[in-house]
């Protein structure tokens, strides 16, 4: 989900078993109109 909005724009994979932590990405926020940090959620 975006950091500032807390709209959910993107859905990934991972494997669990390598990446323990949360992942973080920048990504172009659609609802802000400029790139922002999406961290992970529970879907």
């Amino acid at each position: 989900e975006c950091t500032e909005c807390k709209r959910r724009n993107y859905a990934t994979e991972k494997n669990k078993r390598n990446t323990t932590t949360k992942l973080e990405l920048k990504k172009y926020c659609p609802w802000c109109d400029k790139h922002t940090v999406h961290k992970e959620v529970k879907v």
